[in-house]
């Protein structure tokens, strides 16, 4: 369960049949321990939502069928699932014959719950476009940016003084694929209530992770971390949407306890 002992990253024979052993889980563990988060002590809640918008398999006459599907996957996993592994565990069902679009689905869920070490839902479909329109925009900030990694959370500050509720968004946040080196591009929309957030220091520290090698998962887990210990808001929604790679897209969510889930809408660049 580690990037060094697993095929990510090599070259990999393309599936020619149905293979659950295609899916590489990661203990979600590791980086934690790094974060200094307790795994049987979760500072917040959350799901990581895949949208998989290449699912295919062959029906008992042997004509292909075609979907979409969404996957989540809680928080509370042991296990975070490697998107190249799904990608192409999701590949394998394309030349499989099936009984019933109702027996895919399944399937998946079956294979990705035992991957992930906790009950994963799957649903044909993806939401429909959305977009966080009452947000605040970082990105409109005409500031100096000199720090692209690693991420920096000194660059974090907030008025005790002055207490807000209020929801941020940036379509800034990229970082790297810690097995490929590929980029990773996000918006990320940030709901908090405490003490107000410094908007400069927070674009300055999401564009921090510019060059910063991490699964998904674990930078939207660093983000909710770092702004809880710097800014110290009573209530704390970090929501990732990151754009489309190999048919997949993923949406990580983290949030202090009883904070409502998001909306399960796609952003315009997935």
């Amino acid at each position: 369960m580690t990037i060094e002992g697993s095929l990510l990253g090599r070259e990999v024979v393309y599936p020619a049949h149905y293979d659950p052993r295609l899916l590489y889980p990661i203990a979600r563990a590791l980086a934690r321990a790094q974060l200094g988060i307790d795994g049987n002590a979760l500072p917040f809640i959350g799901h990581d939502r895949w949208q998989a918008f290449e699912l295919s398999w062959l029906n008992p006459h042997g004509l292909p069928q075609v979907a979409t599907a969404t996957l989540q996957v809680p928080a509370t996993s042991a296990n975070l699932i490697e998107s190249k592994s799904l990608k192409l565990y999701l590949n394998s069902f394309n030349v499989s014959v099936f009984e019933s679009a109702e027996h895919v689905r399944l399937r998946i869920a079956a294979d990705l719950s035992q991957a992930a070490g906790a009950l994963v839902s799957v649903q044909f479909g993806v939401p429909a476009i959305g977009s966080d329109d009452a947000a605040g925009n970082l990105d409109v900030q005409d500031i100096a940016i000199t720090c692209y990694g690693p991420p920096d959370a000194s660059l974090l500050h907030a008025d005790a003084d002055s207490l807000a509720e209020e929801a941020l968004h940036s379509a800034l946040l990229k970082s790297n694929c810690p097995v490929t080196g590929q980029p990773d591009w996000a918006d990320v929309s940030i709901a908090y209530c405490g003490p107000r957030i410094d908007r400069a220091g927070l674009l300055r520290y999401l564009v921090s992770f510019r060059d910063h090698a991490e699964f998904h998962e674990q930078c939207v887990e660093r983000i909710f971390i770092d702004i809880l210990a710097h800014c110290q808001p009573q209530q704390l929604s970090v929501h990732a949407r990151y754009t489309r790679r190999g048919g997949l897209d993923i949406n990580p969510w983290r949030a202090t306890p009883g904070s409502p889930a998001p909306n399960a809408q796609r952003a315009h660049r997935q």
